[in-house]
């Protein structure tokens, strides 16, 4: 995600896919995988930690296990740095985070392509759309995290095979040091005074970030959750008059100025205001008021994950209170936020740091992003190639 949709989920789209398809072949999973909790159930079918014996039992076989297989969680995105090494601190469990910027499609990818070997990703961080299709393909194992129930209905899907996690609002960031007037609109991007500006956090068939940020174009310009092309030909009027910048945003690009203007979900953009205010940046960020969209990010667990009760594990600890103020700390706004806050264990300090906005966002539905993707593999290339 991943920085940088994780997905950038988004994360960074910058990868080729066969870096991740054509991995070495790894030995078969060790008798790990079959780790038994109080009442012989395996990790692996576990659809509850009450299942396997409660949390205690949980903790002992991920202990035992040692080790979480990640991917594409860039320490700088949505304060996944902080949510690694408090995992690892807590339970004394290793993560080893693969290609912490690689894309959605890159992690489905992996888990497809390393199925029975002990290299395969545990856990996936998604962009909501390929939540959805793993899911299809039957590659998720449905788990319930202890909070599952205070999970909004339309963020989660009714087997448990994947739940939002976190998000944000589509955003636009702008070096104000670079350029003289940043835009806070899309209509403002079209502007010929923001040529060879405009940059994505990576493309859009394949990130998650890059996804959401055509979806707010076309939500800008007459398009809706069911017609995706008005923002797809947003993206080629950008093209075709010269302001659409091809570089793939990241914090290294924004640092060093080659994306001064960058669409991005808001807690990325909000990020870099902090983190480079120290090193002259003087990045805004502003929520397009004509392309106001709102999304999350997914969390799922590989079916034939090597390590299944670390898997679980790191599930339970990203829905405590404790992992999703975390990620509200990085600006991005947690699932349980709603909840927490009315619980009482909402970190309050974290919440008036976000960026604002007005009115309560809407979603797509599964079908809706599911036609949304076909379009933009159809049409993304011609839009913006040559």
């Amino acid at each position: 995600m991943p920085a940088s949709l994780p997905k950038a989920a988004a994360l960074a789209a910058g990868l080729a896919v066969t870096a991740l398809a054509l991995s070495a072949c790894g030995s078969a999973p060790t008798t790990q995988t079959s780790a038994d909790g109080k009442n012989g159930k395996s990790a692996a079918t576990a659809t509850s930690a009450e299942e396997f014996g409660g949390m205690d039992a949980l903790i002992a076989a991920a202990k035992k296990e040692g080790t979480l297989n990640a991917i594409a969680l860039p320490r700088d995105w949505a304060n996944y740095g902080a949510l690694i090494d408090g995992f690892t601190k807590k339970y004394g469990i290793k993560i080893q985070n693969e290609t912490p910027d690689a894309a959605s499609q890159d992690e489905i990818n992996a888990v497809t392509s390393r199925k029975g070997q002990d290299r395969a990703p545990d856990v996936l961080d998604l962009g909501a759309s390929f939540a959805i299709s793993g899911a299809q393909q039957g590659l998720f194992a449905p788990y319930k995290v202890a909070s599952y129930d205070d999970i909004p209905a339309a963020q989660k899907d009714a087997q448990a095979r994947w739940y939002n996690d976190y998000g944000g609002y589509v955003s636009i960031g702008c070096d104000a040091k670079r350029v003289k007037n940043c835009p806070t609109t899309f209509a403002d991007l079209l502007k010929p005074e923001y040529k060879g500006q405009v940059a994505m956090n990576g493309n859009p068939t394949k990130s998650g970030s890059a996804f959401g940020g055509v979806y707010a174009a076309a939500l800008a310009n007459g398009g809706s959750f069911d017609d995706i092309q008005p923002g797809i030909d947003f993206f080629g009027k950008l093209k075709k008059n010269g302001n659409y910048n091809p570089v793939e945003s990241t914090p290294a690009t924004v640092e060093k100025g080659e994306t001064p203007i960058s669409i991005d979900w808001d807690y990325l953009n909000a990020g870099y205001a902090e983190e480079f205010a120290s090193k002259g940046v003087d990045w805004k960020v502003s929520v397009p008021s004509d392309g106001e969209y709102a999304q999350y990010y997914a969390q799922a667990i590989n079916k034939d994950a090597p390590h299944p009760a670390a898997a679980r594990l790191w599930q339970e600890y990203l829905y405590s209170a404790e992992g999703q103020n975390l990620w509200l700390a990085g600006f991005a706004r947690p699932v349980l936020m709603p909840a927490m806050d009315k619980a009482g264990t909402l970190d309050k300090t974290a919440a008036a740091k976000l960026p604002p906005v007005a009115g309560t966002p809407s979603f797509p539905t599964d079908d809706q992003q599911n036609k949304a993707k076909e379009v933009l593999a159809q049409g993304w290339g011609k839009a913006v190639s040559g």
